[in-house]
C-alpha cells in the first residue's frame, strides 16, 4: 500500500480532525471514555494501574503524616506526664521537709518548705492548664529527661529527710532506753530495799530452834516486830498506788478514822496502818482465825500442832507455798483476809479490773509485787498467831478505845510530837496495832494521840 503523503490531505479535512482531537482530548480528561458511533471505550489497563499507584502513595503519605502527628502527640502527652510526677515528688519531698521542721521547732525550714509547697502547687495548676489547652512541650524528650532528674532528686530529697528522721527517733530511742534502764535500776534497788525490809533483823534463823518448853514472850515481841514492819511496807505500797490512782488521801484517812487532828501530815498514813491491822488481826483469838468455826478438834488446839505449824511456815517462800498448796489453811487464810482487805473498788481502780480477785476467789494466786507483799504480810500474822496458841494458855490479844488517856503500862505513842504539846492532855485517837498479853507479860499496844475534834 502506498503511504498517505500530508499534502494528499486536504485542508479541510485536516481542519476537521484537530476539532475532533480537541473534543476527545476533552472527554477523555473528564468521563474517561471516548464515543465512537455511540460506543464508549475503556481506558487502556495500565493507565488505570498508574493511576491506582499515585493515589495509592498519596494516601500512604497522608496516613503517616497522621501517625507522625498521634505520634508526636502522645510523646508531649507522656512528657507532660512525666512533669506532673516530678512536681508532685517535689511535693512530697517538700512535705517531708515540712514534716521534719516541725520536730524539733525550726521556724525558718518550716517557711522554706511551705514556700517550696506552694511554688510546686502553683507549678502543677501551670501542668493543668496546659494540658486542657493543649500546649504541650514543643522538645519532649529533653523534657522527660529533665523531669526524671528531676524526680530521682526529690525522691533522694525525700530519703534524705527521712533517714534524718529515723536518726532522730533512733537517739530519742536510745534516750528512752537510757531512762528505762535507770527505771529498771531503781526497780531492782527498791525491790532489794523490800526483801531486805521483809528480811532484816526479821530473819527467823533466831527462832531455828524454838522448842515448845523454851517459848518466851521474848520470842512473841521478835516475830510481831517483823510482822508490824511487813504490814508497813504494805501500807506504802498500797499508799503508792492509791495516789497514782488519783484517790484523795486525805478523805480516805478520814473515811477510815473520823474526826482526827493530826500532828504530820504524812501522819495519815497511821489511819491506814490501823485498818490493816484492824483486818488481819480480826478473829486473832480463835484458832486458825476461825476459818473452820468451832469445828477445830482438840488435837488440833494443842500448842504443839502450833509450834510445828510455826517451824514448817517460818522458812518458806510465800509463793511456792501457795503454788504447792492452793487449798492448805494458810491459804484459805490469805485468800479470806485479801477479800476483807483489797475492796473491789480498790483493786479495780489499782489495776483496772478485777483478775487479781477472781484469781484469789478461786484459789489461784497472781504472781504480782501487790499481792507477793500482801501475801508476806499474811504470813508474819499467820506465824504470830501459830505462836499465840503455842503459849499455854494462848496469848491475847487488846486494843485501846478512842478517848482514853494515854498509859505507859499498855500503850506506845506512834507520834513523839503529841507530847511536845502544850495544850490539854492528848486522848487516844485509835489503835494503831494491838497489843497483847502472855501470861504477866503485857506487850503494849502502838496508838495515835490526838486533840479530839469537839462537835
Amino acid at each position: 500500500m502506498e503511504a498517505v503523503k500530508p499534502s494528499a490531505v486536504t485542508p479541510s479535512k485536516s481542519k476537521w480532525i484537530r476539532s475532533l482531537s480537541k473534543v476527545l482530548h476533552l472527554h477523555t480528561a473528564t468521563a474517561g471514555i471516548v464515543p465512537d458511533d455511540g460506543v464508549q471505550k475503556v481506558k487502556s489497563k495500565d493507565t488505570e494501574e498508574r493511576n491506582d499507584s499515585k493515589t495509592a502513595k498519596r494516601l500512604s503519605k497522608k496516613f503517616d503524616s497522621l501517625h507522625d502527628e498521634e505520634l508526636e502527640r502522645k510523646v508531649a502527652l507522656e512528657a507532660l506526664i512525666a512533669k506532673i510526677f516530678a512536681t508532685v515528688s517535689a511535693i512530697k519531698a517538700g512535705y517531708a521537709q515540712l514534716q521534719h521542721a516541725q520536730s524539733p521547732y525550726d521556724a525558718e525550714g518550716i517557711q522554706a518548705a511551705d514556700q517550696l509547697i506552694v511554688t510546686d502547687l502553683k507549678k502543677l495548676s501551670e501542668l493543668k492548664q496546659c494540658f486542657l489547652k493543649k500546649q504541650y512541650d514543643p522538645s519532649p524528650e529533653h523534657t522527660m529527661i529533665l523531669a526524671d532528674i528531676q524526680e530521682q532528686k526529690s525522691l533522694s530529697k525525700t530519703f534524705e529527710i527521712m533517714g534524718k528522721k529515723l536518726e532522730s527517733q533512733l537517739k530519742l530511742k536510745e534516750s528512752e532506753i537510757i531512762f528505762l534502764r535507770e527505771k529498771l535500776d531503781e526497780s531492782n534497788k527498791h525491790n532489794r530495799l523490800l526483801e531486805k525490809r521483809l528480811n532484816q533483823s526479821g530473819q527467823l534463823f533466831v527462832l531455828d530452834n524454838l522448842q515448845l518448853s523454851s517459848l518466851t514472850p521474848s520470842n512473841f515481841s521478835t516475830v510481831l516486830g517483823q510482822t508490824v514492819k511487813s504490814i508497813r511496807s504494805f501500807v506504802r505500797l498500797m499508799l503508792d498506788e492509791m495516789k497514782s490512782a488519783d484517790w484523795d488521801i486525805n478523805a480516805a484517812a478520814s473515811s477510815i478514822e473520823q474526826g482526827v487532828v493530826y500532828w504530820k501530815p504524812d501522819d495519815k498514813c497511821f489511819a491506814f496502818e490501823s485498818f490493816i491491822c484492824r483486818e488481819m488481826f480480826k478473829a486473832f483469838h480463835h484458832p486458825y482465825f476461825s476459818l473452820y468455826g468451832n469445828s477445830v478438834s482438840e488435837v488440833k488446839r494443842r500448842p504443839q500442832v502450833f509450834i510445828d505449824r510455826f517451824m514448817e511456815m517460818k522458812s518458806v517462800k510465800v509463793g511456792e507455798y501457795l503454788a504447792v498448796k492452793p487449798k492448805s489453811t494458810f491459804a484459805k487464810f490469805c485468800r479470806t483476809k485479801y477479800l476483807q482487805v483489797v475492796h473491789p473498788r480498790m483493786e479495780s481502780s489499782f489495776f483496772g479490773n478485777l483478775s487479781n480477785r477472781d484469781m484469789v476467789n478461786s484459789y489461784q494466786f497472781p504472781d504480782t509485787m501487790f499481792f507477793a507483799l500482801f501475801t508476806e504480810m499474811a504470813k508474819r500474822v499467820w506465824l504470830l498467831h501459830c505462836l499465840a496458841f503455842a503459849f499455854e494458855p494462848e496469848a491475847s490479844i487488846f486494843q485501846i478505845s478512842k478517848g482514853c488517856r494515854f498509859s505507859e503500862v499498855y500503850m506506845e505513842s506512834v507520834a513523839e510530837e503529841a507530847f511536845l504539846s502544850s495544850e490539854s492532855e492528848p486522848r487516844v485517837a485509835f489503835t494503831v496495832v494491838p497489843g497483847f498479853r502472855i501470861h504477866k507479860t503485857v506487850i503494849q499496844a502502838q496508838v495515835y494521840l490526838s486533840q479530839l475534834k469537839t462537835r
